[in-house]
Parts: C-alpha cells; sequence; structure tokens
C-alpha cells in the first residue's frame, strides 16, 4: 500500500528540481536578431526601391521611353509637377501621374 503523504513529497521534490526555460536575456537576443534579419531581408530592400523610383520619377525628361504602371508603351512630350503626357501612337496621347511610371526604357526601345 501505499502512503498518500509519500506521493506529495515525490511531486514537491519533482517540481523543484526540475529543468528551467532560457532567462530573459536570451529571449532578448533571439527577438534583436529575428528584428536585424527581417530588416536586412525586407525593410531595407523595399526602401531602396522606393528611393530609386522616387529619383527616376524625378529625372523624367520630355522624349524618355516609359512604361507606364497600366503596362503601355509610350514616349514621354510633356513633363509637369504631378503628371507628364505619354504618346502611346501617333495621335494617341494620355496624362498620367508622375509615379504611374514604372520604368525608363533605353532610347530606341519603343518603335512607332
Amino acid at each position: 500500500m501505499v502512503e498518500p503523504f509519500s506521493l506529495v513529497g515525490l511531486a514537491h521534490a519533482q517540481a523543484d528540481g526540475g529543468a528551467q526555460g532560457p532567462g530573459l536575456i536570451p529571449n532578448l537576443v533571439l527577438l534583436g536578431a529575428l528584428v536585424l534579419i527581417f530588416y536586412f531581408l525586407l525593410i531595407r530592400p523595399q526602401q531602396k526601391r522606393m528611393k530609386q523610383h522616387r529619383e527616376m520619377v524625378k529625372n523624367l525628361e520630355k522624349g524618355d521611353e516609359v512604361v507606364t504602371g497600366g503596362g503601355f508603351y509610350g514616349r514621354v512630350v510633356r513633363v509637369n509637377d504631378e503628371a507628364v503626357t505619354v504618346e502611346l501612337a501617333e495621335g494617341v496621347r494620355v496624362k498620367a501621374q508622375r509615379d504611374s511610371i514604372q520604368n525608363v526604357l533605353p532610347q530606341g526601345t519603343v518603335k512607332d
């Protein structure tokens, strides 16, 4: 027959001497490492692309060949502060926001 008091004593002995989890400092180091990984793999490259796009849009000039956000190829015929006029074909012009220009192409890419 097992005495009830001996089981209680055994349970207390296991609780006191059991393995403990990692402390606060290793957890903070792991969290800091994860933040750095996200910054260098996700946030920083996106900021770099945004900066390059802003610079490209700022430097648009008349005669540049571009691709718009809608996928249209054309030649810039007029540049304003907020908009550009793009000639898609002979006599077909559209006015678009500067930010909607996705890419500036090398000269000679757009054929009439």
